[in-house]
C-alpha cells in the first residue's frame, strides 16, 4: 500500500533534531567534477544514488554539465535514502541547504506551504514551453497555489508481466493475455496447478506485487481523492467493488493455503513469478530488471493492468521524484540552471536507458525506448505508453496522513473484520473529519 509520513509537531521536532545531530558528525563528499573551479559558482546536489548502477549515470550527467559551460559547477553528493530528507530538513532549518535536492514527487505541496522549498514561478515563467515537456500529471504534483515548485525527474507505473511457456502448458494463448478482471481470474484459475491436495503454483495473487489501494485506483479512475474538487471519495461504490472482488478472489483458496503459499516467496531467483510459481503478476514495470538478471531463458509478455470491465480503463498508478531547490539556497539561479539541464529530454533518455527507469519528460521517455532493443524495448516502450494512463497520489493539503486512516481499513477488510462497504463509510468519514479540521 503507499504510505504517506505523517506531518505532527513531535515527529518533525525529532527529524529536524537528529538531522542536526547527523549533519555535525560530517560527510565525505562524492564530487563528479571537469578541471578547475575558479571563477565559477559552486552548487552541491544531494541524491540517495548510490548504487554501482546509478551512482555512474548521475555522476557522468554532472560532469556533462560541468563541461558543457563555464560559469557554474556542480558537486554532486550522496546521501543514503534513510537519511537525504531527516538532514534536508535540518540543513533548511540551519540556513545552510544544499542548492539542488531530489526530494518525493507526492509531497512536494507540502515543502511549499511550509516554505522549505523555492517557487520556481520566475524561472518557469521565462521558459513558456518547459511544462509541456513532462506528462501532465506529473507537471500537477509540483503545483501549490499554481506555481510550480520543482521539476519533475522520474515516475514508475504498474503493468502485468505473465508466463508464456505457463500459458501455453495451460491451453492459454500466449499472445492474449487478459484484458479485464473476469479474464484475469479466468485465465488464473487454468494456470493453477496442485499435486495432490497442494497448490504447487497460483495463476495469480491480487496482493502481490500491488496492494487493494492500486486496485481501487484502477477502479475508480480518480483513486481515494478528488483532487479536482479537493475532497475524499474513498467509499466510491467501484472502491468497495474492488475490495469485494479481491475478498471474493482470495476466499476461493483460503487465506491459509494464500498464507502458506506466500511463505515460500522471496526475491530474484526465488521471486514466484521468476521461480515460475506464479503465472502472472502485477508490478512496476522496471521488475523486468529482476527477470533479465534472475529468469534465465525466461518467456515472457507483459501488459497494462486489466480494467475492472471493459471500457472502464486500463488505470495504473506510479509514484516518482522531483528536482528541487531547498529554501535558503545561495545560488538559486545556477540550481535551476542545472536542474533544466537534469530535467532535459537528452539527459533524460540516457538516464531511463541505462537504469531501465521511467522518466518525466516526454521526449526523453520515447528516445529512450530507441535505445533500447529485444526484451528490454518491449517492456520499456509498454511503460512509456501506460505512463498516459498512470495515476499520480500526491499528498492532499487537506489530508496529507489520510491513508493512515484508510488502510487501517483496508486490512479490517482482508481480515474479515468489516465489510468494504462499512470499512470504507467509516474511512470516508475519519479522512472528511481530517480535511474539516485541517482547513
Amino acid at each position: 500500500m503507499r504510505f504517506f509520513k505523517k506531518s505532527t509537531v513531535m515527529l518533525v521536532v525529532f527529524l529536524l533534531a537528529m538531522g542536526t545531530l547527523l549533519a555535525a558528525c560530517g560527510d565525505s563528499k562524492d564530487e563528479a567534477s571537469s578541471g578547475s573551479k575558479k571563477g565559477k559558482t559552486e552548487i552541491e546536489f544531494w541524491s540517495f544514488w548510490g548504487s554501482g548502477t546509478r551512482k555512474p549515470v548521475i555522476e557522468k550527467i554532472v560532469d556533462d554539465f560541468n563541461k558543457s559551460q563555464d560559469k557554474i559547477h556542480v558537486t554532486y553528493k550522496y546521501l543514503p535514502f534513510g537519511d537525504i530528507w531527516t538532514k534536508e530538513l535540518a540543513s533548511v532549518a540551519a540556513g545552510n541547504p544544499p542548492d539542488v535536492i531530489i526530494n518525493d514527487i507526492n509531497s512536494v505541496q507540502q515543502r511549499a506551504q511550509k516554505n522549505q522549498s523555492v517557487n520556481l514561478a520566475k524561472y518557469v515563467k521565462n521558459d513558456p514551453d518547459l511544462k509541456d515537456q513532462f506528462y501532465p500529471q506529473l507537471w500537477n504534483t509540483v503545483l501549490y497555489k499554481n506555481d510550480p515548485y520543482a521539476i519533475p525527474f522520474n515516475t514508475d507505473t504498474r503493468v502485468l508481466f505473465y508466463n508464456k511457456d505457463l500459458f501455453k502448458e495451460a491451453g492459454l494463448d500466449p499472445n492474449k493475455p487478459p484484458t479485464t478482471w473476469d479474464e484475469l481470474a479466468a485465465d488464473a484459475k487454468k494456470l493453477d496447478k496442485k499435486s495432490g491436495s497442494q497448490y504447487t503454483r497460483l495463476g495469480f495473487l491480487p496482493r502481490y506485487g500491488i496492494g487493494p489501494d492500486v486496485w481501487i485506483d484502477n477502479a475508480t479512475g480518480v483513486g481515494e481523492w478528488d483532487y479536482k474538487n479537493g475532497k475524499p471519495v474513498i467509499n466510491d461504490p467501484k472502491a468497495v467493488q474492488a475490495l469485494q472482488w479481491i475478498k471474493d478472489y482470495e476466499a476461493n483458496y483460503g487465506s491459509k493455503v494464500i498464507n502458506t503459499f506466500q511463505s515460500q516467496f522471496g526475491s530474484e531467483q526465488a521471486d514466484p513469478f521468476i521461480s515460475g510459481k506464479l503465472g502472472m503478476e502485477m508490478n512496476a514495470a522496471t521488475f523486468y530488471t529482476q527477470i533479465r538478471d534472475f529468469g534465465k531463458n525466461m518467456d515472457f509478455g507483459v501488459a497494462p493492468m486489466p480494467e475492472m470491465t471493459s471500457g472502464n480503463g486500463h488505470t495504473s498508478w506510479g509514484g516518482g521524484f522531483v528536482a528541487e531547490i531547498p529554501k535558503g539556497a545561495k545560488h538559486p539561479d545556477a540550481s535551476y540552471e542545472f536542474i533544466k539541464f537534469l530535467t532535459s529530454a537528452k539527459e533524460q533518455a540516457y538516464w531511463a536507458s541505462k537504469n531501465f527507469d521511467n522518466v518525466a519528460n516526454i521526449q526523453g521517455s520515447k528516445d529512450a525506448a530507441k535505445d533500447l532493443s529485444g526484451k528490454a524495448k518491449e517492456v520499456y516502450q509498454l511503460a512509456v505508453e501506460n505512463l498516459d494512463q498512470t495515476l499520480i497520489t500526491p499528498q492532499p493539503i487537506e489530508a496529507p496522513d489520510y491513508t493512515s486512516l484508510v488502510n487501517p481499513e483496508i486490512d479490517k477488510v482482508m481480515l474479515g473484520k468489516k465489510s468494504p462497504q462499512a470499512a470504507l463509510d467509516d474511512a470516508q468519514k475519519a479522512v472528511e473529519k481530517l480535511a474539516k479540521s485541517n482547513k
